[in-house]
């Protein structure tokens, strides 16, 4: 099929999954700043755990996505909106990986290696380094914070194309 009518099964189990993922660990993440409760421990072993599975997850994601040609983009769109999906798309896979690396890179800098449900532990990389630590959190939270912003691009594209234009760009990923 040279122009799909709809992204493959597993492109929308890969887009859909990952979704839900990226979602909890976001808001995991903020309720890991706002309070130091009892739940606080589990829910961090919990995002970490989760965020090596998520780096994992978007690696296979962009091994399936080239295995599949996918559905073209309105022909009739502007250039510019064929630009800034590229563009949004680009940045959401770079924040789809800079964010597990970043974290994985906070949790070495700390000294600290990541537990993998009692089966083994990632260990850290290098020396523990304050410096580190903190560049590495920093960058975590920027890019969570640019990650926020392009799904609420992202979501609002699809609405438009969904509701307003009502082409098939929003059903390609639905069905």
């Amino acid at each position: 099929m040279n122009n799909p009518a709809q992204f493959p099964l597993s492109a929308r189990i890969f887009h859909w999954g990952m979704a839900a993922l990226i979602f909890s660990m976001l808001l995991a993440g903020l309720s890991m700043v706002q309070t130091l409760q009892a739940w606080h421990a589990p829910i961090v072993a919990a995002h970490k755990f989760f965020g090596v599975l998520a780096l994992i997850a978007v690696i296979a994601r962009l091994a399936n996505r080239f295995r599949f040609k996918s559905p073209a983009l309105p022909a009739d769109l502007p250039a510019a909106q064929k630009l800034a999906a590229m563009v949004t798309q680009a940045l959401l896979y770079i924040c789809m990986f800079a964010m597990p690396i970043s974290g994985f890179l906070m949790v070495s800098a700390s000294g600290q290696g990541i537990n993998m449900l009692g089966l083994f532990t990632l260990p850290p990389i290098g020396e523990p380094s304050l410096v580190g630590y903190s560049f590495f959190r920093e960058l975590h939270a920027i890019t969570a914070v640019l990650l926020m912003l392009l799904i609420v691009m992202h979501v609002t594209a699809a609405v438009y194309h969904g509701l307003i234009r009502k082409d098939n760009l929003l059903r390609s990923m639905l069905r």
